[in-house]
C-alpha cells in the first residue's frame, strides 16, 4: 500500500461538509474501528486500504489522496451526482444541410478521371478477376 493522504468528508450540525486530512492509514485506524481490508477495488492503488465502520471508502480522490465519506455525505453526494443531467446536443436541420452541401461540393470538385478503387471482398481485400495478378 503506497503512502497517501486520507481525506475524511463528514457533515456538521448545519449540513456543511467538513474535510479532515490524515497522513496515514494508521491515523484512520486509530480514529475508527477497522472491519476489513479493501481487496476488490477496481483501482489497484486502493487495494490494501482499510475498510472502517461508519465510513464509505476507500474512494480514489487523486493520485496522492484517498477519500472516505460518512454515510449521510455519501448519500447526499450520490443523489446530487445521479440528478445531474448531461446536456445532449442535437444538430439542427440547417447544420445537417450545410454539411451535406459541403460534402457534395467537395465531391463535385474532385477530378472525375481518378481511378475507382476495386470493391472490397468479404475479407477486406480487393476483388481480383480470374485473369488478373496481384
Amino acid at each position: 500500500m503506497a503512502q497517501k493522504n486520507i481525506l475524511i468528508v463528514s457533515s456538521d450540525e448545519h449540513g456543511n461538509h467538513v474535510e479532515t486530512t490524515l497522513d496515514s492509514a494508521d491515523d484512520l485506524i486509530a480514529r475508527y474501528e477497522q472491519i476489513g481490508i479493501d481487496d476488490c477495488s477496481t483501482d489497484l492503488a486502493l487495494r490494501g486500504f482499510p475498510v472502517v465502520r461508519g465510513l464509505v471508502g476507500p474512494i480514489p480522490e487523486n493520485k496522492a489522496t484517498v477519500r472516505y465519506e460518512t454515510v449521510p455525505v455519501f448519500e447526499e453526494l450520490t443523489k446530487i451526482w445521479a440528478a445531474t443531467k448531461t446536456k445532449r446536443r442535437r444538430r439542427t436541420k440547417a447544420a445537417i444541410e450545410a454539411e451535406r452541401a459541403a460534402l457534395a461540393a467537395a465531391a463535385a470538385s474532385e477530378e472525375s478521371d481518378k481511378p475507382v478503387p476495386a470493391p472490397l471482398g468479404i475479407f477486406k481485400m480487393p476483388v481480383i478477376g480470374p485473369n488478373e495478378t496481384v
